[in-house]
């Protein structure tokens, strides 16, 4: 414990003393918060997990980004026209924008930036030399020939292959940050340490594994509706406390501004059994929930590799499964309440095509459950064959409820506890016919939801190996339909084709838990779980 009190001592020093030799004791004001796993990357064509892409925000922009409604808004580009053939975006770049000031810029000073400085940040996620976690967001849906240009120095123009129509959203992402060419160049592989970019934060220090730092950016272009210049921070320290009980203790004393997520070593200190914050704790700090684009559900694989006779293969055994547990339960016994279940269809509640009742999917009926299960010529499980459930120890006691309630049914299925990092493993191979598993939305549009299920994508995403010819050319009509009412259209008969074929155990809808100490203001709340921090405020 003494150890992190002694890294926030030593990141408060160094985010108040700065370049300016300010001393430590002055009125600057520092937003903290914890992040249990570690920073590997502040290269925004790295920014694949959580934990890179809130530090990647800090220092980051692209040309367009996202309110907290899911809203494609404006950034370093003001505006922004599609061609009739929604073939060509051409985006007007703001003149106002500056890189921070860096060593790879003469004379230190940050130069303003141009629409060829979104040429080079693109181009460069699409390098085959050195091939980037970022790549796919722009690979096989830009034009072949010149699909990024910048006809003068404030407009950009993207080309795509063909049509895409939640290409919008995927600009929203930290991949598609504007990055410098000079700092790039400069730095070369070691830029992951040495980000520079136009956000509203500049970076200070990083210690990798204990504690991050980033300042204020005083030349930021954006300003609050009262004309303010943001951000209202003076910095933001991030620490890499693993033990997430750990943390939550340094959340509690007050060494922590911020707190977010669920466990169960700690989930009854903060919330009662109802979802609400506990009484002894209104006082210092206050819960935030709401959607998050995250659907949990139980992956079936439906392919060749699949085994042989496994029962799973049988649709009406996976509907069985479907309807043979409590979702509701499950969520009050073990998440205090916080989620959704997940009863219509794959794409989660927060998405702007949501439609609880467009595409009913599935409830706790055991009736129905039996009904199935008969008529799959298993009455009350008898002649059905054990199946194994993979599963990784963060979902252990989720899981054990739901096979509980299966074996009340007459399904016997084994636990099989397996590593994270080799569950994912065993799935990207094939080698996992039944597993626990999530998608989070990468943009806000169900697109992102339903490649999991096309067919041409192999794993990832589609670790399933779903395939169905009427699923695929209604997802590629979707991809190509402008109007947004018939692409919603769409999207729900894709969720009824998947409610029907159950190539997944449908679990629930997440919902972020973000907790922060009373001080704070202006914490931002959207369903990609996006710690935006230039408009929080902190009271001294």
């Amino acid at each position: 414990m003494l150890r992190y009190r002694n890294l926030l001592l030593y990141l408060l020093v160094a985010a108040s003393a700065c370049t300016t030799g300010t001393p430590s004791n002055d009125s600057r004001v520092a937003f903290r918060y914890n992040q249990h796993n570690p920073i590997t990357s502040l290269d925004p064509a790295f920014a694949r997990t959580q934990n890179n892409i809130w530090a990647v925000d800090c220092l980051f922009n692209g040309l367009l980004q996202l309110d907290d409604d899911l809203q494609v808004k404006s950034c370093i580009a003001k505006k922004w026209e599609i061609s009739d053939d929604a073939l060509q975006y051409r985006f007007i770049l703001r003149d106002d924008v500056f890189f921070h000031d860096d060593p790879a810029f003469p004379g230190g000073k940050g130069r303003k930036v141009v629409a060829s400085d979104v040429v080079y940040s693109f181009n460069r996620l699409l390098d085959d030399e050195w091939p980037k976690p970022g790549s796919w967001i722009f690979k096989d849906r830009v034009a072949a020939d010149a699909p990024f240009s910048a006809p003068n120095d404030t407009t950009f123009v993207l080309q795509l292959a063909e049509p895409f129509q939640p290409m919008l959203s995927i600009l929203t992402m930290q991949y598609a940050s504007i990055v410098p060419r000079e700092a790039c160049e400069q730095y070369g592989r070691d830029f992951r340490r040495h980000p520079v970019g136009t956000g509203p934060f500049r970076f200070k220090i990083w210690a990798e594994n204990q504690g991050l730092v980033v300042l204020r950016n005083d030349r930021y272009f954006e300003k609050d509706s009262a004309g303010n210049r943001l951000p209202y921070l003076d910095a933001v320290k991030t620490t890499f406390i693993s033990d997430r009980k750990t943390a939550f203790l340094e959340f509690k004393k007050g060494n922590l501004d911020y707190f977010f997520g669920l466990e169960s070593s700690y989930i009854n200190e903060l919330l009662t059994p109802d979802g609400e914050l506990q009484p002894a704790l209104a006082q210092d700090i206050y819960f935030l929930k709401n959607p998050y684009l995250n659907t949990e559900y139980l992956g079936i694989r439906m392919d060749e590799r699949a085994t042989a006779g496994n029962p799973l293969q049988l649709k009406k055994v996976r509907q069985a499964l479907n309807c043979g547990f409590d979702r509701a339960q499950m969520l009050r016994t073990l998440r205090n309440g916080v989620g959704k279940p997940a009863s219509s269809g794959f794409t989660p509640r927060g998405l702007p095509s949501y439609d609880e009742t467009a595409a009913p999917g599935y409830g706790y009926t055991p009736s129905r459950a039996a009904r199935l299960l008969a008529d799959a010529g298993f009455p009350n499980g008898k002649g059905l064959p054990p199946v194994t459930l993979l599963c990784n120890q963060d979902y252990l006691d989720l899981c054990t409820f739901i096979v509980r309630q299966w074996e009340d049914m007459g399904i016997k299925v084994n636990l099989e506890l397996v590593e994270t990092a080799l569950l994912r493993e065993r799935m990207r191979n094939g080698q996992a016919s039944f597993f626990r598993a999530s998608w989070i939305a990468d943009y806000p549009d169900a697109e992102s939801f339903f490649t999991c299920f096309y067919s041409k994508n192999t794993a990832p995403p589609n670790y399933t190996g779903f395939h169905n010819p009427l699923f695929d050319r209604l997802y590629e009509a979707s991809l190509r339909e402008p109007d947004v009412q018939r692409r919603y259209d769409l999207y729900r008969q894709l969720d009824a084709i998947l409610i029907e074929e159950a190539p997944v155990v449908f679990l629930f809808y997440d919902e972020t838990a973000q907790f922060a100490s009373k001080k704070i203001s202006g914490l931002p709340r959207n369903g990609i779980n996006l710690l935006s921090l230039k408009r929080v405020r902190k009271a001294k």
